[in-house]
Formats: C-alpha cells, structure tokens, sequence
C-alpha cells in the first residue's frame, strides 16, 4: 500500500509539475534583473508594450552560440516595432565571460546577468530557452525542446518560428 502511495503522489508531483511551465498562451512572469552595467531592469516594464523576443542563454552552449547570431536580423528588421530581445543568461558554470560576450555581438540586446531564478520562474531547463511574449505580457510562442545538433539548419528554422511569432504579435 505504501509503494502504491509513493507511486501516486510522484505521478501527481510530476504532472503538477508540468502544469507550472510557462507556455505559449500563458502571461509572462514579471521579473527585476540586473543588466551587465548593474542596472535594475524590470519586466514587463523593460518592453513598453512591445513584443519582446526572450532568450535565456549561456556562454558554453553551442544552440546559443548557433542561434543568438540571428538576433541580430531580426533585431534590425523589427526594431521599428519596438521589438525588444532580451538574452537572459542563465545556467552559466563560469566557463566564459557573459558580459564580454554580449558587448562582442555588436547588435543591441538588453542582458541580464544571473539570470538562473528568471529562469526557475519561467521553467527553462535547457537552453536557449527562447520565447516571444507579445504587448500584452503573454507568451505566444516557446520553443520545443530538440534532438537536433545545433547548427545552422536549427538556427533557421528557430529564426523562422520567432519572425512567425512577431508577425502574429504585431498584427
């Protein structure tokens, strides 16, 4: 009976569990973080209204190192949308250096350092956690976990998924 019992309320655990991920249709948590100038962001209020391309990165992940470069296009071509990207670094095991890493991009994003209770509070557990939350602070579109090796054919069609998710935010 006891063995029944313990199987029972791990099932429920996990299903429960399941239940608290943050996922296409639910709102965006709000959150404060800190830049890499050591400066207090908060979200929502970072976005203005605006929809707001959401990563959650660190600096030894290949998807990440893969993908962040094509938020530099789709900065550009949706910044006169107030498109914001915020790449929230997460899960780092300080093997390289976040804040050199995202002044080298060369495009503007808006970092957050530490970002591993951001992440908590929005169940990423593997990265990048990407998401595209809309102007009215819900999530509208969040990545499927992959078997696929990162590179550029991921990178693609992640890109693809984003500009689609934007079109739709934006409409």
């Amino acid at each position: 009976m006891a063995s029944r019992l313990s199987v029972l309320t791990l099932a429920l655990l996990v299903w429960t569990a399941a239940g608290w991920a943050v996922e296409a249709g639910d709102r965006a948590p709000g959150w404060v973080g800190r830049d890499v100038r050591g400066q207090s962001v908060s979200f929502p209020a970072l976005a203005e209204g605006n929809p707001t391309v959401v990563v959650f990165w660190a600096t030894w992940c290949p998807y990440c190192k893969a993908f962040i470069p094509y938020l530099e296009s789709i900065q550009s071509d949706y910044a006169a949308d107030g498109v914001r990207i915020v790449a929230i670094n997460s899960l780092e095991r300080g093997v390289g250096d976040p804040v050199a890493y995202l002044e080298g991009l060369g495009f503007p994003v808006i970092g957050i350092l530490d970002g591993d209770a951001i992440a908590t509070a929005y169940d990423v557990q593997f990265i990048p956690g990407l998401m595209v939350v809309d102007g009215s602070g819900v999530v509208s579109y969040r990545r499927a976990s992959t078997d696929l090796p990162p590179g550029r054919t991921l990178s693609e069609f992640w890109d693809a998924e984003v500009r689609e998710a934007l079109d739709l935010a934006l409409r």
